[in-house]
């Protein structure tokens, strides 16, 4: 068969044949007697083994061994394949959500478009300073994709550039929040607390939804956070939790001891840039909801109630004056009267001043 049936029959231009000839990968058998290259039926089958070990991804330096080498084992050239395969997946599956990006952030012309590669660039810098310098840029004027953010967040562990990232997010609105909800269902503890403080930072009303669900949370941390951030926004949803927390005695909180580090006996420390989490942050959310004059008479029975259950010691019954101080109401200074009366010296002068305090002496 001349060089021209085999191209048009096998789907390999005639150039490439001569290429395959030129490095010894498949010979014409003869020449007819104008010179013609003539291929056998042995040449051709040679050809489709060519191609068939082309398309797995060998070089035809690699096919040659394979069809010439008798000792050629494939199974290491597999896996060499199988991991080759792969990092050209990752890469173009990164190139891919570049793409996608870019094209998020509808830009209108080539200067936009090279913007948003910059920032891309930047925020996957490994230097904190270009990450901060990256989140910092982002305006209206100059958007980011929220996806790219909401990424960028959930994976960043300096504390001054996820402070950054969070601010540029709270700014994306709705669609942040939404995206941040799956950082929630993380099985990685650090992006679940990194999902839940970047939520506590969106104030609208879907960052506050998603608040109120995490309370449930299986994560005993993410469900700390949530009731802060709820407590500070007046969602009385998040009164349990709170005089909870406000008075240390929580599961919560024997949970994490082990893996965060104390900060004082006023609570644990957190990484990421927020402030210590613990009782008296608790008891500051729990203020501002009291403002309320509804609440203010919940949360002093809850506080009380809570207390009574667990039959705490004196350092609890010192964070309940502490919390009670700033709870306005009967129920409060019914409370504080009582302790005022405390066989724990420390706690009953305590509530004594803040009953001076509450009555003006």
């Amino acid at each position: 068969m001349l060089i021209g049936d085999v191209a048009r029959r096998s789907g390999v231009s005639a150039r490439m044949l001569r290429h395959y000839e030129s490095l010894g990968l498949v010979r014409p058998t003869g020449r007819t007697g104008s010179g013609y290259r003539e291929y056998s039926d042995e040449d051709i089958r040679r050809i489709f083994h060519i191609e068939s070990l082309r398309s797995l991804g060998l070089s035809l330096r690699e096919v040659g061994r394979a069809l010439d080498d008798p000792g050629f084992a494939p199974a290491e050239l597999v896996q060499d394949l199988v991991r080759r395969t792969r990092e050209r997946i990752a890469a173009e599956t990164e190139l891919l959500t570049r793409l996608r990006r870019i094209g998020a952030a509808e830009p209108t012309g080539w200067e936009d478009v090279l913007r948003t590669v910059a920032l891309l660039q930047a925020l996957g810098s490994k230097s904190a300073g270009t990450r901060q310098r990256a989140a910092l840029s982002v305006t209206e004027e100059a958007p980011l994709p929220v996806e790219a953010l909401v990424e960028a967040v959930l994976n960043e562990s300096d504390p001054n550039v996820a402070g950054a990232l969070r601010w540029a997010l709270a700014r994306a609105g709705e669609e942040g929040a939404a995206l941040l909800a799956e950082g929630l269902g993380s099985p990685a503890a650090e992006v679940r607390k990194r999902a839940v403080l970047s939520l506590a930072e969106i104030p609208d009303d879907g960052a506050t939804a998603l608040l109120r669900d995490a309370l449930a949370h299986p994560d005993a941390a993410v469900r700390r956070y949530a009731a802060l951030a709820l407590g500070t926004r007046g969602v009385a949803d998040a009164i349990p939790a709170l005089v909870a927390l406000a008075l240390g005695e929580t599961e919560e909180m024997k949970e994490t001891k082990e893996t965060e580090e104390p900060e004082g006996a006023g609570g644990t420390k957190v990484t990421g840039g927020t402030n210590d989490v613990g009782a008296a942050d608790a008891a500051d959310a729990l203020s501002a909801l009291a403002s309320d004059p509804a609440l203010a008479d919940r949360i002093a029975t809850g506080l009380v109630d809570r207390l009574a259950r667990a039959a705490a010691g004196p350092s609890a019954r010192r964070r309940l004056v502490q919390t009670l101080a700033d709870i306005p109401g009967p129920t409060a200074s019914r409370a504080l009267t009582a302790l005022s009366r405390d066989e724990d010296r420390a706690v009953a002068l305590t509530a004594r001043y803040v009953l001076g305090l509450r009555e003006g002496r």
